[in-house]
């Protein structure tokens, strides 16, 4: 979990300020979490909640991202999903904003299957970003990351995602130049996904994510997230990243991490 949560942190400083490159420090004066580091521990939340309880996901995944949300409150969200946390009413208003993408590792990290990795991501997805654009990008992020813990190749899971949501037939050096501002699913989870697949370790992937430019927190974030679920997290950076974040935060995620354990060689990929 602490992986998305790295992102987050590390590309926070970036976001509105690009850089191009590779060479940087990870963690720096000026970053902070950002909301997509409230609104995955708020998912989190409501899995260990749902998985305790058996409440529905839904119905969880709305009560704790408001309920974080005006805890954390100028954390940079959108001005839909603002007013949703606010709303008397709360409904979903149609995003494909990739801040669907952003804020469900947990789905990938607690499915027991494929199938429970995909049913999770959309049961906390459509209540705000009910597009179908939305819906993917939350969905194969999920399954990305479920297809990590379970030991499928970076190729087999490339072609997975070329096969049933995005097609990456791109490479980051051809796209980094031009890659700009995009806060659309469609037009920010393939690079993010592409960061992973082209990555050598953990730290390579942020490195990545972030030289592309354009949204650097949430791409970072998934990217974060799904490199988590291949390489695991350094604890250095866990370390360091807890220095960000409030101990509610890192307390839930801690928990989150001792409910759903490292079982990867329990987990089988298949459709």
């Amino acid at each position: 979990m602490w992986g998305a949560i790295v992102g987050d942190i590390v590309g926070s400083r970036f976001e509105w300020n690009n850089i191009k490159d590779k060479r940087f420090a990870l963690f720096h004066g000026d970053c902070r979490f950002t909301d997509d580091s409230v609104m995955t521990v708020a998912i989190a939340r409501a899995i260990m909640e749902h998985r305790t309880t058996g409440a529905d996901l839904g119905e969880l995944a709305i009560k704790y991202m408001r309920w974080f949300g005006r805890m954390y409150q100028h954390r940079g969200y959108g001005g839909g999903f603002r007013d949703w946390i606010w709303a008397d009413n709360p409904v979903p208003y149609n995003s494909y904003g990739n801040g669907a993408a952003m804020r469900v590792s947990a789905c990938g990290f607690a499915a027991a299957n494929l199938t429970e990795a995909k049913k999770f991501a959309y049961q906390v997805t459509a209540v705000t970003h009910n597009h179908p654009e939305g819906l993917k990008g939350a969905e194969s992020v999920a399954v990305a990351i479920f297809m990590a813990r379970a030991g499928v190749c970076k190729d087999d899971i490339r072609q997975y995602i070329n096969d049933n949501y995005y097609k990456i037939d791109f490479c980051l050096d051809e796209i980094r130049d031009d890659y700009h501002f995009d806060v659309s699913c469609q037009g920010s989870v393939p690079q993010a996904i592409a960061a992973f697949l082209e990555s050598e370790s953990f730290e390579d992937a942020i490195r990545n994510a972030i030289s592309i430019g354009g949204d650097s927190d949430t791409i970072a974030a998934i990217t974060g997230s799904i490199a988590d679920a291949y390489y695991g997290v350094p604890q250095e950076c866990i370390n360091r990243a807890r220095n960000y974040v409030s101990f509610v935060m890192g307390d839930i995620i801690n928990r989150f991490d001792q409910m759903f354990p490292d079982n990867r060689e329990k987990l089988v990929f298949n459709e």
